[in-house]
């Protein structure tokens, strides 16, 4: 025992001193290369002075980030973390200009802009050269894991044995989209985990394996007989809201009743409702726990990290839910900021990834442009940055948090990864851009669950999605307006001119002409409905739309909307760019309209479901469910849907869109361990967010995890 103790002290200083070594080198060189940055007095020292001196000030900096940069990160738990990643910078250069200051020669300087430079550079060098030397010590890396369960268990009861879950939500990742990432080698842990194929693309065959089958890595591989899976992947499907918020309330929370979109407007309130708004998060989670007496899945002994919704967790980080609070202790988790950035290393690699990310951006977007790629959108301003911070600050603060979880041993995680929504969204969910992006989510997949090894209690992971993304271009780059202008002209009200001198903005006009018996436009004049209405609130949630009509308290039916503005159902239902439209009708309390006078009551569309043939089976079902919401809009607008290629076209700018019916968007995925029971019978569809909440906290039960409360839904009751 002593000897192996003996043996793991030499490894450790060998690997000091190594780190050292190279720290001092690269000071040496950074001297010689950077005119502001000087190791030797004015009248010149000879090189062994300055050897000396790079050595001294490259240890003392090493001890200064050892020791000082929590303490600094500490105070700054306060910060932002978009802000804290900027300042890490300015930090390290402060701590670098004190390590001069205290070399024994006293003649070391460097200028401020220098200083953050040589610190940046002998962190991110310091950073591999340790995890060069480590890499292949399973010891150093299970004792440096241990250290830091360790620390997150100090004061903290010995966890059970029972084994925890970790809920790793890949945000927008549709069934179809995962399957195919795996069948072209992009996510190797996930194909594993389904029982293979195992090796990248790229690498070297299995013994036994025809050489004919992988060459190229687009192809897909076949599963390895081989290798045992682990999980199973079950598709879902999302209700008619099928985005985030509407999705992950349901989940967490168990219900995402009165969700109808992303963002809708209360005519109560008179509010705009936005979904990923912290004050509107704050109140659809109050909603939702009003609506189900239940504190939420992670309500005993739970962690919530980069979630919209805190799902009850004492634990949190990132959640927008809890941004409006004044911050507590209870409110600000430790293991969000302070356990990522504690480690100066790691603040530096993250604020230089996120450079690399900003500029990889502004690569591709341009490159794209020069192609003239289609469909495209905007990506300047500051999206390549927003996209940066997506895909590589909140990943690596996100991913640290439930490693360290993990070690402290929580009962139960739920995190959201967001990184390839915000990809697909403007690149599109199909292509190389995206691909990249799946495949690091891949790499923090496989990062987690080496940590499970090493954790104090076993653990189950199930990665899931909360919707996906359905590729399209926008209903603006068709048709040359957007769908808030195509109201207004089936309103009769002005619209801008280029929209007006397009082929849908005439017929709209013509429409409202016809309806209003007005077949010429006489001096320019334009019709002005009588008296003085506010005008429509046209929203958009991915391809879905949302019309309300302020001045109207109630929600408004077709008769009153026809006899208010003739032309405009009509024009919106035969626009070639929209599916249908759902209204409430006096007579028949809720329909369905489509193109060619279709018009179809809720009750009647399983016998014929008309204009909601082509989205496939469940939508009836999620229309009527919505219908039925307090706050459902005047008027519902779903965008026009090809089944062929899975085409919508999205109200917003946005190449990959999400938020209503048609197409990938609608079938998430659930992948979950062959230890938990099967989420649904073989004969059954795992239908809506809130069905998912109760497959998930029957795994937490299954586990002897937190005892969540399930209320009966309310078709089961019926029955």
């Amino acid at each position: 025992m002593r000897g192996v103790r003996w043996r793991r002290a030499v490894s450790q200083v060998g690997r000091s001193v190594a780190v050292w070594g190279v720290s001092t080198l690269t000071m040496l060189v950074l001297a010689g290369i950077l005119p502001d940055f000087r190791l030797q007095s004015a009248d010149g020292d000879s090189a062994t002075t300055i050897a000396v001196t790079a050595a001294v000030g490259a240890g003392v900096f090493g001890v200064l980030s050892a020791l000082v940069w929590p303490l600094l990160v500490r105070l700054l738990l306060l910060v932002p973390a978009l802000v804290l990643g900027l300042l890490v910078f300015f930090l390290n250069g402060s701590l670098l200009l004190l390590a001069l200051r205290l070399t024994p020669s006293g003649q070391s300087e460097a200028a401020p802009e220098t200083a953050v430079i040589v610190a940046a550079v002998m962190s991110a060098v310091a950073s591999a050269t340790g995890g060069a030397l480590a890499v292949r010590d399973d010891d150093a890396y299970r004792r440096r894991l241990y250290r830091l369960a360790d620390r997150r268990r100090r004061g903290v009861p010995a966890c059970p044995a029972t084994p925890g879950t970790v809920f790793l939500q890949l945000d927008g990742v549709g069934h179809d989209v995962l399957v195919g990432a795996v069948d072209k080698g992009l996510m190797p842990t996930v194909a594993t985990w389904l029982g293979g194929p195992s090796p990248e693309p790229g690498g070297p065959p299995r013994p036994g394996d025809d050489p004919r089958q992988g060459d190229d890595p687009r192809q897909g591989r076949k599963p390895d007989p081989r290798i045992r899976p682990t999980h199973r992947l079950t598709s879902w499907r999302t209700d008619w809201s099928s985005q985030t918020g509407a999705s992950q309330l349901g989940i967490l929370h168990g219900s995402n009743h009165d969700v109808p979109a992303f963002r809708w407007y209360e005519k109560d309130s008179q509010e705009v409702m936005v979904c990923n708004r912290p004050t509107s998060a704050a109140e659809l989670q109050r909603r939702a726990v009003e609506h189900t007496a239940d504190g939420g899945l992670l309500s005993a002994d739970g962690a919530s990290r980069g979630n919209l919704f805190s799902g009850g967790a004492d634990e949190q980080a990132l959640v927008l839910s809890i941004a409006t609070r004044r911050r507590s202790r209870e409110t600000r988790s430790r293991s969000g900021y302070f356990a990522y950035f504690s480690d100066p290393a790691n603040a530096v690699r993250t604020a230089l990834s996120f450079v690399a990310e900003v500029v990889r951006e502004i690569a591709q977007s341009t490159r794209a442009r020069l192609r003239e790629d289609r469909p495209r959108v905007a990506r300047g301003g500051l999206y390549p940055f927003v996209r940066a911070f997506a895909t590589v600050v909140e990943r690596d603060v996100v991913v640290a948090a439930v490693m360290g979880d993990m070690l402290a041993g929580r009962t139960a995680v739920y995190a959201d990864l967001v990184a390839y929504d915000e990809v697909a969204h403007h690149s599109g969910p199909l292509g190389r851009d995206t691909e990249q992006v799946l495949g690091r989510l891949d790499r923090a997949l496989a990062l987690i669950g080496t940590v499970a090894e090493h954790a104090p209690r076993p653990y189950r992971i199930v990665v899931l999605s909360d919707h996906g993304q359905s590729p399209g271009e926008t209903f603006r780059a068709r048709y040359g307006l957007t769908l808030g202008d195509l109201v207004r002209a089936g309103c009769g009200l002005p619209v801008p001119r280029k929209a007006e001198r397009t082929h849908s903005g005439a017929e709209a006009r013509a429409a409202v002409r016809a309806a209003l018996r007005r077949p010429v436009e006489e001096g320019g004049e334009r019709h002005r409905p009588a008296g003085r209405r506010s005008e429509p609130i046209v929203l958009a949630s991915g391809n879905l739309g949302l019309i309300s009509f302020p001045d109207v308290p109630h929600r408004m039916s077709k008769e009153e909307i026809d006899a208010r503005h003739p032309a405009l159902l009509t024009t919106l239902a035969n626009h070639p760019g929209i599916g249908f439209l759902l209204v409430r009708s006096e007579e028949h309390g809720g329909v369905v309209l489509g193109a060619y006078g279709a018009e179809i009551p809720l009750d009647r569309l399983d016998r014929n479901p008309g204009p909601l043939a082509v989205f496939g089976p469940g939508a009836a079902d999620v229309v009527r469910r919505t219908h039925s919401f307090p706050h459902t809009a005047d008027i519902m607008v779903n965008s026009f849907h090809d089944p062929a290629d899975g085409e919508v076209l999205a109200f917003e700018e946005q190449i990959g869109s999400h938020g209503g019916l048609g197409g990938a968007q609608g079938r998430p995925f659930l992948l979950s361990p062959l230890a938990l029971s099967a989420p649904v019978e073989d004969d059954e569809e795992l239908a809506g967010a809130e069905h998912v909440h109760r497959v998930l906290a029957r795994w937490l039960r299954e586990s002897n995890g937190p005892q969540v409360p399930v209320q009966t839904a309310p078709e089961e009751r019926a029955a």
